[in-house]
């Protein structure tokens, strides 16, 4: 019988980060698994809730205000494992657990740590998975590590990021269609939630810096979503396509590979950053949400990104003075390599294995 798996990540009118983080586990999966059954729980809201790869339940706002449409499709379905990314509550929980599903949390954010080292939840969960390298999350703290030792459970396991790769033909293709070769442009990204209320104009800032870049001769690809996008049209074609390059969303593998392909990056402090870091491509970094200015600053005092504000004209001269020293490049990829991250996909399809095996051998019995 095929594996069934639920994602239930938290969505809604802003933002994508816990859906492109919980998608791509999941085809990190089906690729490893391609007879796997995945089943999402997305708000009406989200604005790709009408473009998932996978079946779907969409609801009328995020899954974590809507615990009985969640619990009646959780007995419906009776998945083998169900996944809550910085959602879901304690009765979800449970009808979960009562299905006899295996149950995964992801927290991103130190509430959602805090929620999912609740005794209550500790006892129902089997795999917390923290969002960000340890060296970005914390360890796990005293009274944390009290708690797992004393329930023994569940299995604590850091995210350190998406790095999905592109076979060698794709990455060929996608290097003719953007007309770029690896290590002669910057990359331009403000991330994935750049709706993000707080921030309707980051992705204007982005192409603004990404427009002065290439009019000063610098190839620049900004990848980013239309939404948010003020700059008349006749900007970019002043520019001229040989100097900026327009692309929407991408493919994670397609973004990763031209991450790794860029000579610098100007990107935001999200996962993003994160990805940059581990591709060891140096990277000017402005906050953009609310949580992503500590990020910044912790990662620039180990040396793998430079900060500077959300202003196009700061961006620009914080990326000509990193590209004109290629010594400070070489000392951030240096300090990106000693961080040794690696691709969280495969750490999440060994667990996701694990658990599935250990549900068919309890079903066995």
């Amino acid at each position: 019988m095929p594996p069934r798996l639920l994602f239930v990540p938290v969505s809604g009118a802003f933002g994508m980060g816990e859906y492109a983080r919980s998608l791509n586990l999941a085809l990190a999966f089906t690729a490893h698994r391609p007879d796997a059954q995945v089943h999402f729980v997305v708000s009406a809201q989200a604005p790709y809730a009408k473009n998932l790869p996978f079946d779907s339940t969409v609801l009328p706002s995020s899954p974590t205000f809507h615990t009985p449409e969640v619990c009646e499709l959780i007995e419906r379905m009776r998945p083998d494992i169900v996944v809550f990314d910085n959602a879901g509550r304690s009765a979800q929980l449970a009808a979960a657990h009562r299905a006899g599903a295996r149950l995964v949390y992801i927290s991103a954010r130190p509430r959602q740590r805090r929620k999912a080292f609740r005794v209550g939840w500790m006892r129902m969960l089997d795999e917390h998975w923290i969002a960000y390298p340890e060296f970005i999350a914390g360890p796990v703290a005293g009274l944390e590590r009290y708690k797992l030792a004393w329930l023994k459970r569940p299995k604590i396991r850091f995210l350190d990021c998406l790095l999905p790769p592109l076979t060698m033909a794709a990455e060929s293709e996608l290097f003719a269609r953007t007309g770029v070769s690896p290590g002669g442009y910057v990359l331009c990204v403000p991330g994935g939630g750049t709706g993000h209320p707080r921030a309707d104009d980051a992705a204007a800032v982005f192409r603004q810096a990404a427009l002065e870049l290439a009019a000063s001769g610098v190839s620049a690809i900004l990848v980013a979503p239309a939404r948010g996008d003020r700059l008349p049209v006749e900007e970019v074609a002043a520019v001229g396509p040989s100097g900026f390059i327009r692309l929407d969303l991408l493919p994670l593998a397609e973004l990763i590979a031209l991450v790794r392909g860029a000579k610098a990056m100007l990107t935001n402090g999200g996962s993003t950053l994160l990805q940059a870091v581990g591709c060891r491509t140096p990277t000017i970094s402005a906050p953009i949400a609310s949580d992503q200015a500590a990020r910044i600053k912790l990662c620039a005092s180990r040396g793998l990104t430079r900060s500077v504000a959300l202003n196009a004209r700061d961006m620009v001269r914080a990326m000509r003075e990193l590209l004109d020293d290629e010594p400070g490049r070489e000392r951030m990829r240096t300090a990106a390599a000693a961080m040794r991250l690696s691709d969280a996909s495969g750490t999440a399809v060994a667990a996701l294995d694990g658990l599935l095996a250990a549900r068919l051998c309890k079903l066995a019995h």
